[in-house]
Formats: structure tokens, sequence, C-alpha cells
């Protein structure tokens, strides 16, 4: 077997070279370092069989060449459905209530932050969101609760001790970006903090 010293080796004196083989075909550099890295990370994963080759670096040439065929055969699939789809609309500007809410959310401990997407963006149960996280209803509940309570505070002109997220209105909204589809969403779906107490 050969030693981690003689992977490093081999991944400084060849990395370079095989970036810009694959980079040549696919013509994207940031694409062919990525997948030149997957085919050396693949090597390491093995190198107590790979490292016994006589030329280990054509076992990854060979890697790094198969995941850029299946990369290639991916993209010219997507540029035929982009060429015979019409082109998006443009993505509308940030709104600044969009952007104050989202730099409040960014303040929200994670946890509570993701409840508070999946429910009121994706518009997700409480069931679901427990099904999702792998936590108890009542712990999504919690969430939700104490998430909106830090929402009222951080996006209230009160003092955060008069702010009421029962109801304080939360209108999560989706910014599109360009690129994907304008999904039309229901009119009247402009939940209120109440909604999920169920």
């Amino acid at each position: 077997m050969r030693t981690e010293a003689e992977f490093t080796d081999l991944y400084e004196n060849h990395f370079s070279e095989l970036a810009a083989q694959v980079c040549a075909y696919l013509g994207d550099s940031t694409e062919s370092q990525d997948l030149v890295q997957e085919a050396f990370l693949r090597a390491w994963q093995r190198w107590d069989k790979v490292g016994s080759y006589e030329e280990p670096v054509a076992w990854v040439r060979r890697v790094a060449w198969n995941l850029a065929t299946s990369r290639h055969r991916r993209n010219q699939v997507v540029r035929k459905f982009l060429q015979k789809s019409s082109p998006p609309e443009p993505a509308p500007a940030a709104s600044p209530d969009h952007v104050a809410l989202v730099a409040a959310l960014q303040q929200v401990p994670a946890k509570r932050r993701k409840a508070l997407v999946l429910h009121y963006m994706a518009d997700m149960s409480i069931a679901s969101i427990a099904e999702s996280t792998g936590a108890k209803e009542g712990t999504v509940k919690s969430w939700l609760h104490r998430g909106r309570r830090e929402l009222a505070a951080l996006l209230s002109d009160e003092a955060p001790e008069k702010a009421d997220p029962d109801t304080m209105p939360i209108r999560i909204r989706p910014l599109r970006t360009t690129g994907t589809a304008k999904v039309p969403r229901p009119q009247s779906h402009r939940a209120s903090v109440k909604e999920d107490r169920r």
C-alpha cells in the first residue's frame, strides 16, 4: 500500500493537468476542477487498492473522464430543454420589506428559522415539518411561537416588549431567481401567525 505522502504527491503533480484536460472537454474551468477533485477523493477513499496500482493517475484520469462524460450528457439534456422553453420572466427586485424580513430571519436561531420558513414559505403543516425535521409536533409549535416572537421584536417599530407576535401578519414570499418559472401563489394565502395553531 502506498503512503499518504505519495497520494499528496500524486494530487499535486497531476491535478492541474487533469483539470485542464477535462476543461478542454467541458469548457468550464470551475466544473472541471470540481470533477477532478471528486475523482481524487474517490481515489483517496480506495487508496489501499488504488495506491497499489502501477499508475494510480490512470485510475484517477479514468474516473474524472467518466464523471465529465456524465456531466456533459446531463448538460446536453438541459440545453435542449432550455432551447425549447420560453425565456423566464426577469426576477423582480427584492422589496424593502423582503430584505428586512430576510435580515431579521438571519438573527433567529437556525431551528426556529427553518420552521418559520417551512411553515410560511413552503406552506408545510406542523405535522409535515415535524416529520421532516424528526422533531415532535409540540417542539415545532414551540419553535414557531418563539420564532414569531423574535421576529416581531426584530421587525416592530414599537418597543420589543410591546410587539405582539399573535397579531403580526407574516408574509414570507419566495424571491424568484432568474431561470425559475413563475409559480402563482393563491391570493388568499396571507398567513397570520394564528393559522398554525392547528
